[in-house]
Order: C-alpha cells, then structure tokens, then sequence
C-alpha cells in the first residue's frame, strides 16, 4: 500500500485527536536557534496542519507539504486564511519547492515514513546555507500505567500497530542516517490531556487503526471506551508525553 494513503479517511480523527507540540520548544526556536518572525519553514508532512500553526503563530511563513488530498485539505481549511501559509501537495523526496528558498525545515510526527537519504537530499537543495532540520515527534513515557495499557490495547487489536510514534526510538538508526554529519537532541515535558471524544479520536487517527467495518472493530471501540473510564478523573485522562526533537545541520 502507497504509505502517503495510510492516513485516509483519518483527518477528521486527526483533527479531534492530535495534540499540539511544547510551547517552550516553539519559543526556542527564536530564543536559541535565531530564528525571527518572517523566517520560510517548510513543514514536512503537515497533514491538518497541527505544527504549522504553532509555527504561523510565531510569526513564521509556512510551506505545509502534504502529499494525502484528505489531509491537506483539512490543514488548507484551517490555515488557509493566515496570509503566510501555503499548502503544497509534495512529499519528503520531491517537495516541489525552490532551490535554496527555506530557512528551516521542520517534520512532526512524520519522520518515521520517510527514506532517510532521499529526504536528507532533498532538505539538502532546498534549505539556504546554514539551515537547520528538526525532527519532532510527540512522544508518550512508556513507562506510565495507562500508556502500557493503550500500547497492550493497540498491540492485541491492530495488526499494523508497530509501536507509539512508529516505532521511532532514541537515536533511532533511521535519524543517524539522515543526520549523517551529528545532530543534536533535546526533549520538553508536554503532559496530554483528553476527554472521552477526543480520546477515541486520538486511538482513531493513528495509521495503524482499525476503522468502521474492519473486523474487530467493535470489540476495539468498546477497549478504548473500558481504558478511558478506568483513568478518567474529572472527565479527562493525562497522559504523560514529552515532545522530543532532533536537528542540526544537513
């Protein structure tokens, strides 16, 4: 299956279910990598557009690329009227941008679909001298009670399921490839906390779960309801989450 379709019939899910990454990272990239409100910042893999707005609202000119129609179209809907963002259809290989025309790129929580060489070349034509790359993801502590529990969940239900963020981990062989000459890491506390409906909607949004008419379906539906119910404390779960970022030069 082309892997740029896997998110589908998702963005709806995706939209309720995503959360935002950590502000203090957002506020380092002025405060410590020197970026100022006008930089060009190619957001690879945008899909609805969750880390491009964060970036919008720093002041930032954004190329959201996104080669699925569905989720594109739900981060053209939502961004679409900041006059500094401009979705384009195009992938971690061929975005179809300008020779040395962005001052960053960023990927969140999109890294791990990724051929590591083709995308490290095509940052390579694409960044100005000096450009950085940053891998972000979002990143659940394993270790916590109820991530266990919904990694059990998703593991025993999904057959797809390879593990949270892809399977992606530290220092990920995938990340040194890319980052052939070094890179450097760093990790923001960013706890997450949802409702019943945007609970479900998070379990739905990954590529690896099972949709409406899938067989199981059900019995998975009524699982993720059973593990809400056993955390919820005043009408909401917390899940501890840092948002993990690598990056450095090409």
């Amino acid at each position: 299956m082309d892997t740029t379709q896997k998110f589908t019939g998702r963005a709806v899910d995706y939209v309720k279910g995503r959360p935002a990454y950590a502000e203090a990272f957002l506020q380092s990239l002025a405060e410590e990598h020197g970026f100022s409100p006008g930089a060009e910042a190619a957001d690879i893999g945008c899909g609805t557009g969750k880390f491009s707005a964060q970036l919008l609202e720093k002041g930032f000119r954004v190329y959201g690329v996104e080669p699925n129609d569905d989720m594109r179209g739900q981060a053209e809907s939502a961004l679409g009227a900041w006059p500094g963002f401009r979705a384009v259809k195009g992938t971690a290989a061929d975005t179809t941008l300008a020779d040395a025309s962005m001052d960053l790129v960023t990927c969140a929580q999109a890294f791990h679909w990724f051929d590591p060489e083709a995308f490290s070349a095509e940052c390579r034509r694409i960044l100005r001298p000096e450009g950085k790359v940053f891998l972000i993801w979002n990143l659940r502590e394993e270790d916590a009670l109820i991530n266990r529990e919904i990694y059990r969940l998703y593991a025993s239900c999904c057959p797809d399921f390879k593990g949270f963020a892809g399977g992606i981990r530290r220092n990920d062989e995938r990340i040194c490839r890319f980052f052939s000459h070094g890179f450097l890491y760093e990790e923001y506390d960013n706890p997450l906390f949802y409702t019943k409906e945007t609970f479900v909607s998070r379990s739905l949004s990954g590529s690896y779960s099972l949709k409406e008419g899938d067989p199981g379906y059900q019995t998975y539906l009524q699982k993720i309801h059973a593990v809400f119910r056993k955390y919820e404390r005043d009408g909401k779960v917390e899940i501890p989450n840092k948002t993990v970022v690598y990056f450095g030069c090409i």
